[in-house]
């Protein structure tokens, strides 16, 4: 079991933080939830969608229901460890994909790593398609998902904490302390 009940772990598409949560969490004793693929367990429950691109090709209010469903069912688990981007871009714009309002981290971790990383996690995992970008939009989707994160914190009253996943080993280790 963790120290903390409810750990967040965010970060862009390709940046490892799924691989290090599912590692963590199995060493660690938290319960892990993917915010995305429960996200299409109950798109899928409800018929409206049976993938993620799915999803985010219905309508906002369909969408923002199955996101509020999905955190309220996460605020019913204890010791838990979610892994979230923390910010998707869609149509509108940048939108926060923490749910502040529903859940209450005690601690945020953004993970981070090189665009040359990110770039060749996306182009080599056999499990997804996920696009390409070019190092100026992937550093300003990082930057605001950092400032989003920073202040989500302070109003949270959570901790927040910074890693970098260079080298997994490493940052496993490096993530274990934190949580």
């Amino acid at each position: 079991m963790g120290r903390w009940n409810l750990a967040i772990v965010v970060g862009v598409p390709g940046v490892g933080k799924t691989s290090l949560c599912k590692a963590a969490s199995t060493s660690l004793g938290y319960h892990y939830i993917n915010y995305g693929e429960m996200m299409l367990e109950i798109a899928k429950q409800q018929e409206t969608a049976s993938n993620l691109g799915g999803i985010f090709k219905l309508p906002l209010d369909l969408q923002y229901n199955i996101w509020r469903e999905t955190a309220v069912n996460i605020a019913g688990f204890k010791d838990v460890l979610v892994d979230l981007h923390g910010l998707d871009k869609s149509g509108e714009g940048y939108l926060i994909s923490l749910p502040v309002e529903i859940l209450k981290p005690d601690i945020i971790i953004l993970i981070e790593s090189s665009y040359e990383q990110i770039i060749s996690r996306r182009i080599n995992d056999p499990e997804r398609t996920r696009p390409v970008q070019d190092w100026k939009s992937l550093k300003e989707e990082m930057e605001l998902l950092k400032i989003s994160m920073a202040v989500c914190s302070v109003l949270l009253n959570s901790c927040f904490v910074i890693l970098e996943n260079d080298v997994f080993d490493e940052s496993l280790s490096a993530l274990k302390i934190y949580l």
